[in-house]
């Protein structure tokens, strides 16, 4: 009997794509009004992060951003 290539196949991505994502656990977030963050970019490493974030500091002083670990981000998905 044949096997169900196609079956496989997409379920290989799924687990690629979710181990993917838990790699970038770094995050740059963005402070904006009424204790709300926005997320400007993900990285692998917290050194990264905050190499990228002295950038924008450099680019756009008057905003605020941190470097936040983002644990929770497969949950908020579900």
């Amino acid at each position: 009997m044949p096997e169900n290539t196609e079956y496989k196949a997409s379920k290989l991505d799924n687990q690629g794509t979710a181990y993917k994502e838990r790699l970038n656990s770094w995050a740059i977030a963005r402070l904006v009004p009424n204790t709300q963050r926005e997320i400007v970019a993900r990285f692998r490493s917290r050194s990264d992060a905050d190499g990228y974030m002295q950038h924008l500091r450099q680019e756009m002083p008057n905003a605020s951003f941190m470097v936040v670990f983002d644990c929770q981000r497969e949950e908020a998905v579900i």
